[in-house]
């Protein structure tokens, strides 16, 4: 018995040794992604935007009346002026909204205008950014006196952005621009420039320290070389988790540009941020019609900020559980 037992223990030693091996030769990504199958905000984000995905790209196609169309009004059941626009029927579970549109129609067909806002204003975000946030990165790792130079020129211009709050340099783009729906899509991009600039550089500073880059320089690679090809793709991991955390203040401000007004000035065209803006004439009379697109709202960006701080988690050594 002694044996036998002695033998067990040697076994489960080694197999604790082996799992620990396995553990060591996963990759970072795959770490993160263990870890973020095991945290419920991490699924529940990943749920709520399953859900909207889903029905911002194949909802449009199931939707059974047109966005555009005013059957409330040609029915004569609406009638806005005289403070008449019936509630949730069996055929129009929203109810319809001061027109004679059905508001449930419009708000599926909103979630696609929402999603293609948010991504390109991210797009938009990340590459100048991250354009912006690797010369300076590099430059600053890599470039020694005349890098340092370049470093501090880029970073004083960031500044300049960061000293004003988001929504009033998002508002001031807008302004000059003219409201459409492409210029709500570079002025919330231009403010979430100047967060991916930093966040980049900062983390190629870093990895311009590591051993790896110490070794490409001792065997003569060039600077530009170790830059692009080793330093940007070990420092992406923490510009990617801000990029969904961005999604989520990227729809919030979309939609608060379209509620000023300075969103896409064809207001037949759903977006949830310009139904929201649609509905406060008529609070009084439906509230429904802003709780709609408001509720949307919170809940798409509850998801984006949910997988995001779980991802942050999953990826930073200092913030895992």
């Amino acid at each position: 018995m002694t044996i036998g037992t002695g033998k067990k223990e040697r076994l489960d030693r080694l197999a604790e040794l082996v799992a620990r091996d396995d553990e060591r030769g996963v990759s970072l990504w795959q770490e993160a992604f263990r870890r973020l199958r095991r945290n419920p905000a991490a699924i529940i984000g990943a749920v709520i935007l399953t859900i909207f995905i889903l029905v911002a790209l194949i909802g449009p196609f199931f939707v059974p009346y047109g966005p555009k169309d005013t059957i409330g009004i040609r029915e004569g059941l609406v009638r806005s002026g005289q403070g008449i626009i019936p509630g949730a029927s069996a055929e129009h579970w929203f109810g319809y909204d001061h027109q004679g549109r059905d508001v449930f129609s419009r708000m599926i067909v909103g979630a696609r205008q929402t999603l293609l806002v948010g991504v390109v204003a991210t797009l938009i975000g990340l590459a100048v950014g991250a354009l912006i946030g690797g010369v300076a990165g590099a430059a600053a790792g890599l470039g020694g006196r005349w890098g340092r130079a370049v470093d501090n020129v880029l970073m004083r211009f960031i500044d300049m952005m960061l000293a004003l709050p988001s929504l009033l340099l998002a508002v001031s783009i807008a302004a000059l621009l003219g409201a459409s729906l492409s210029t709500v899509m570079i002025a919330v991009g231009m403010v979430s420039v100047p967060v991916f600039a930093r966040l980049l550089r900062v983390s190629m500073i870093a990895q311009a320290n590591s051993d790896y880059v110490l070794a490409a320089t001792s065997l003569g690679v060039r600077k530009p070389k170790i830059a692009l090809v080793h330093i940007v793709p070990n420092s992406l991991a923490p510009v990617i988790v801000q990029a969904t955390l961005t999604l989520a203040t990227a729809i919030i401000e979309a939609a608060a540009l379209s509620f000023l007004g300075l969103g896409n000035p064809d207001t037949a065209v759903p977006e949830w941020g310009v139904m929201l803006a649609d509905a406060q004439p008529y609070l009084g009379i439906r509230p429904a019609l802003a709780i709609f697109p408001a509720v949307a709202i919170i809940i798409t960006a509850l998801g984006f900020t949910l997988l995001g701080e779980a991802m942050r988690e999953a990826l930073d050594p200092k913030l895992r559980k």
